[in-house]
């Protein structure tokens, strides 16, 4: 079969002549598992994480892949991407908790978020954490106190806005100056005067993340450049050594035909060759590098499998398929305008002779996964694979209308697993009181 760049690597056909993911046949998955049904690929999950280590093996030895958990933070993928030897990148204290649990090495582990809280902050200080990233003054006096009563020496990044302008949905820009997250650009030498007096924080260098799925390099490069020049300015000025720039995540996937992301391995390339440039320009020494992949490393991994419930046509308006997921599984489409490929599992060599919109069955209007997209004629039974799915699915599902949230499997080698159990009822209540 054909296979785009947005289906998991070990795609196929079955002997059934249905979608197969991972030697595992989905008509089989969806019998045993229900739907709807999350599916990694754990051959794909592997590979996206070797792709960053062998890119950086040839451009720059000293760079370190972390993943960025808030992609998916599920133990059994956790502890694969650290199996492959990338570090975690977490945003919370349960994206913490996680980590540790999936067998994390905590100094592989960056702290991130833009309002942590004393809790969290003194939860990363106790699990020993490699790097917090501060955000702001605040969180620095916070972090010195707590850090001053453990009788620990904090090592920590700043987070820079550097004001770059991705090309990506608004949502999900970070990097521009009207930004919540880190410090100005201007104003991080000011800040360093302030860090410089605290005993008990030790500054090792930058952080900046400028978005998520974008789909050119031009933006990563004109951040090192930005950074560079921080850097110099850092050196003279403040009297500090950059020893470690993180120049976060934010590399895209293709969810359609349409979109043609760089390839990792270029995408290290361009990168690195910028640094080595700016830095050498500027007779400045070599940082440790960081990235922060998230989307590039699960984003392809992951399927999501529903069940058609229902064909209903709007005579000369439009025909609907009803799925048994929707908004709470995958709410990314009504949040950003996400768009998705998918295929019907039992005709996955048919002609796609229909014009469809794929609505879930929630009580929302706006709850429609794809809109307007071409499948072959569907039927109530059939199923329905979602692809691209592995990053920002599970992570941002809810129970909305008290749906209980999808089981997640894994496959591989012709044989699944479950990673996430599927809710009950019972899970709806757990935490309530009557």
């Amino acid at each position: 079969m054909h296979k785009n760049t947005y289906m998991p690597i070990s795609s196929s056909i079955s002997v059934e002549s249905n979608l197969e993911i991972g030697g595992c046949d989905l008509a089989k998955l969806a019998a045993q598992y229900g739907t709807p049904l999350y599916i990694i690929d754990e051959e794909t999950l592997r590979e996206n994480c070797r792709s960053y280590l062998q890119a950086f093996a040839e451009n720059y030895p000293s760079a370190l892949a972390v993943y960025a958990s808030k992609a998916m933070s599920v133990a059994g993928v956790l502890k694969i991407i650290c199996e492959e030897g990338l570090g975690l990148d977490v945003a919370s204290g349960g994206e913490l908790y996680i980590a540790l649990k999936s067998g994390a090495d905590p100094q592989k582990i960056i702290f991130h978020g833009n309002n942590k809280s004393p809790r969290e902050l003194a939860e990363a200080l106790e699990a020993g954490v490699g790097l917090i990233v501060l955000d702001n003054p605040q969180e620095l006096r916070n972090l010195e106190e707590l850090a001053g009563r453990a009788q620990k020496k904090a090592a920590v990044l700043v987070r820079v806005t550097p004001g770059i302008e991705a090309h990506t949905h608004d949502f999900v820009k970070t990097g521009g100056f009207d930004s919540k997250f880190g410090m100005h650009i201007e104003r991080v030498c000011d800040f360093l005067e302030e860090v410089k007096r605290c005993r008990n924080i030790d500054f090792r260098g930058l952080h900046a993340h400028i978005g998520s799925q974008i789909l050119e390099v031009n933006p990563f490069a004109f951040t090192v450049e930005k950074l560079a020049e921080l850097i110099e300015k850092i050196q003279k000025r403040n009297r500090l050594s950059v020893e470690i720039l993180n120049l976060g995540g934010g590399l895209g996937i293709s969810y359609t035909e349409r979109e043609t992301p760089p390839a990792v391995g270029d995408y290290v390339r361009a990168v690195c060759q910028e640094l080595k440039y700016n830095l050498g320009k500027r007779k400045l020494p070599q940082p440790a590098l960081i990235v922060e992949p998230g989307r590039s490393i699960v984003g392809r991994a992951g399927v999501t499998l529903y069940t058609v419930g229902a064909v209903k046509e709007n005579l000369n308006i439009r025909k609907y398929l009803f799925v048994d997921g929707g908004m709470s599984d995958n709410p990314r489409p009504m949040l950003y305008g996400a768009k998705y490929s998918a295929d019907i599992v039992s005709k996955i060599t048919a002609k796609k002779s229909e014009l469809v919109t794929v609505a879930g069955k929630f009580c929302e209007s706006s709850d429609i996964l794809l809109k307007d997209v071409h499948l072959p004629p569907a039927q109530a039974g059939d199923l329905l694979a979602v692809y691209g799915t592995g990053a920002y699915n599970y992570a941002m599902s809810s129970n909305y209308n008290q749906a209980p949230r999808p089981a997640m499997a894994l496959v591989g080698a012709g044989q699944s697993k479950i990673l996430v159990r599927r809710e009950t009822y019972e899970d709806l209540l757990k935490n309530q009181e009557l």
